[in-house]
């Protein structure tokens, strides 16, 4: 079988793929980025995407992480993208867009897949959340490697309000608030966390993270928390390594077995 896979990470904004070298967990091609089309509805992501895949003649499967709840293929919620994603069987529109088969999953859940084989979760034994902290809070779940898909704990209810609300990254983005303000609220929502699941990691990511020395004093947690790694390459990765259902668990006992 060969290294080289197929991933796509459906944005709000931008649509982008890349070919993925499996062995490193790293691109090895550039990656080519389309605007995401307003409205996003099923058929024009599917007909950006076909476009996407077509600019690198790609043959073979394809994997691709989208903003929503993924149940076997079938989208259950939507964020960022058109509500008409709802009930869509969305292996079988992007397979047929693509002539190629598709497996699609969340973007949170690809990044996770990326990070545990590659990045800050590689090795990690146990539960270990990731959480991407950007217009939301994005969240994947493991434990012992094996991911628990959709796990949506940006959604869950905080201070009377939906975690993300209160949390996520473009508060201080986008809407003005101070970085000290913010960090506190993020420590009292990771000890939130870490008082109902007991987590053995957390990983935060999100383009936040990377100004993570500024502000990690004002966490106070027993958990261990490691900053991401693969940054926005993270959902490409994981959506081609879907792809081949290439998952933390199997990665680590191909490794003993070598």
């Amino acid at each position: 079988m060969s290294d080289l896979l197929f991933g796509i990470d459906v944005g709000g904004s931008g649509i982008k793929g890349a070919i993925v070298d499996a062995s490193i967990g790293n691109l090895s091609s550039d990656r080519y980025r389309i605007k995401t089309p307003q409205p996003a509805t099923p058929e024009a992501v599917a007909d950006t995407i076909s476009k996407i895949v077509k600019h690198f003649e790609w043959e073979g499967p394809i994997g691709a992480a989208l903003p929503g709840v993924v149940r076997r293929g079938i989208v259950s919620t939507a964020a960022n993208i058109d509500k008409g994603w709802i009930g869509t069987d969305a292996d079988h529109l992007l397979e047929e867009a693509t002539g190629s088969p598709v497996r699609v999953l969340n973007d949170a859940d690809a990044a996770g897949i990326a990070e545990m084989i590659y990045g800050a979760g590689a090795g990690a034994e146990g539960v270990v959340i990731l959480l991407t902290f950007g217009t939301g809070i994005g969240s994947a779940m493991f434990h012992d490697g094996i991911l628990i898909p959709n796990s949506e704990l940006g959604h869950l209810e905080f201070k009377g309000m939906v975690a993300e609300h209160f949390a996520a990254a473009r508060l201080v983005e986008r809407e003005d608030m101070e970085l000290e303000p913010w960090a506190i609220r993020v420590g009292e929502y990771l000890h939130h966390l870490e008082r109902i699941l007991t987590p053995d990691l957390f990983i935060f990511g999100g383009g936040i993270s990377k100004r993570y020395d500024d502000f990690s004093h004002h966490f106070e947690l027993r958990t261990p928390v490691r900053v991401a790694q693969l940054r926005n390459n993270a959902g490409i990765v994981g959506a081609a390594l879907a792809s081949r259902g290439i998952t933390p668990a199997e990665r680590s006992i191909d490794e003993e077995r070598s």
